[in-house]
């Protein structure tokens, strides 16, 4: 009876938590609704767009919507479909019932039942269950002559720690394994409009929904600053963590540790923490290696914030000193940077940006000595590499979108990162930062985190989390 007593009494506390919802908070609904008529103008009148949201998750993952869908929507439940009606400029949103079994052990999540306030939230015109979708389809004429034109992404779905170029590259793995060969789920869904509806014309979105997202808003912006500030603050951190001895997960364990006391819950990509000549592999991610006195260490980790990343690169020595043939290349790696920041502007070409710092460094190569013939050689060829001004950074790591294509834009970010190899020692040396083009130049959210030797070593020398807590071998722990 007293057990009961307890439950009764707990039931009135119990019961409110899960009338709390989340939304997120960063987008106003007029902002979400600009984006969708940037849609409605690039369709015309006379088609429809429609939008698939991230299916539910398995087992123990969270879930986490697809970038086309929360950056339309900024709705955050799985099995969510979005269609864009061209002629009327309006928008449903057609999702699913509440499970009320699932808010019991996860808490609330905005369902059909809660129709009216996901209007108010999103600004979307209308929200209906997802059983009304095909009967939407038959009774709002989407289906009846002159045949519709619907557009919707043919590129896969960013849901996380992934980009279109790692998603394409692992279907098409799935497509030569004579034993699967599934279709992606964004090829599914078309064919399966194309069954049940063969008289739709099927267009891809995704170029429109690129170029919209290739121009980040103040927003967008901010997002991504606080990202690259936490990317810095966690590498910073590994800096201070560094010793010889150090395992690569140890330096990987306190950068997270920033990001997260911090709010970013998910990492933007796998952590490359390559100590020595694991560094030569570009995305090397294994990071069980120890460091080792007299190599240096590549960092590249950031942080998912809020649906945005970042990517920031800096390099160290282990030791807690660069030799002197270290700092042949890495002085070269940290001027060629400069050169290269110097030239971002509005109105300038990628092109014009390389060739113009690429004319500077031939300069530095000129008054600069190199001990050894091969480090010149290398030095040499990067003025020749096309690649250091690398791929857009939003909401994928590898965002979408090409800055590269026309003369620089305000509210373009990209990240820079000159690099070298030198395959006679597997040494591989690079720094990245991640920058915004602005009206009068560009900022590097990145510029506070130390490239100068002098402050990289200074430090190295302060204490780091390592430090304060470190790893527990299993015979430290008392049996009782």
């Amino acid at each position: 009876m007293k057990q009961v007593f307890l439950l009764l009494c707990m039931i009135p506390l119990w019961l409110p938590a899960q009338d709390a919802y989340f939304f997120q908070s960063d987008f106003t609904k007029e902002e979400l609704a600009a984006r969708r008529n940037k849609v409605y103008d690039a369709i015309g009148k006379d088609a429809f767009a429609l939008v698939q949201g991230a299916p539910d998750v398995r087992g123990f993952n969270v879930f986490r919507q697809s970038n086309t869908m929360y950056y339309l929507t900024g709705f955050e439940a799985p099995h969510a479909y979005l269609l864009l009606h061209g002629r009327r400029r309006q928008a449903i949103l057609y999702v699913q019932h509440r499970n009320p079994s699932r808010e019991r052990n996860e808490g609330k999540t905005l369902s059909f039942e809660d129709a009216e306030l996901i209007k108010q939230l999103t600004g979307i015109e209308e929200v209906k269950a997802l059983e009304d979708m095909p009967r939407d389809w038959v009774y709002g004429g989407l289906v009846r002559p002159p045949h519709p034109i619907i557009y919707t992404p043919f590129s896969p779905a960013e849901t996380g720690t992934d980009s279109r170029d790692e998603l394409l590259r692992y279907q098409s793995s799935v497509t030569n394994d004579p034993w699967d060969g599934r279709p992606s789920r964004e090829g599914q869904f078309i064919n399966l409009i194309k069954e049940r509806y063969p008289q739709f014309e099927i267009r891809d979105l995704s170029p429109i929904l690129d170029n919209m997202r290739n121009i980040k808003s103040e927003a967008e912006i901010a997002l991504i600053r606080r990202a690259s500030q936490l990317s810095g603050l966690g590498l910073m951190e590994a800096i201070r963590s560094t010793e010889p001895g150090v395992y690569e997960y140890q330096l990987e364990a306190s950068a997270r540790y920033i990001h997260q006391i911090n709010g970013a819950k998910r990492d933007a990509y796998t952590a490359i923490v390559g100590g020595g000549q694991n560094a030569w592999m570009g995305h090397y991610f294994r990071n069980n290696d120890a460091l080792k006195s007299g190599d240096m260490v590549l960092m590249d980790f950031s942080p998912e914030y809020r649906y945005y990343t970042s990517d920031i690169t800096r390099m160290w020595p282990v030791s807690g000193k660069f030799t002197s043939e270290q700092l042949e290349l890495y002085n070269f790696i940290v001027a060629y940077r400069a050169a290269l920041m110097k030239q971002i502007k509005p109105g300038a070409t990628v092109n014009q940006v390389l060739d113009l710092a690429a004319a500077e460094m031939k300069q530095y190569i000129d008054t600069h000595k190199f001990s050894k013939i091969h480090y010149k050689k290398a030095v040499e060829a990067a003025l020749i590499f096309r690649g250091h001004m690398q791929h857009p950074v939003g909401m994928a790591v590898h965002d979408v979108g090409d800055y590269k294509a026309t003369p620089l834009t305000p509210g373009e970010v990209f990240a820079v990162d000159p690099m070298i190899w030198v395959p006679e020692e597997k040494l591989y040396v690079r720094v990245e930062d991640v920058v915004v083009v602005t009206e009068t130049g560009m900022e590097n959210f990145s510029a506070f985190v130390p490239v100068d030797p002098k402050a990289i070593e200074e430090l190295i020398k302060e204490p780091g989390i390592l430090s304060l807590r470190p790893p527990t071998a299993e015979n430290q722990i008392k049996k009782q």
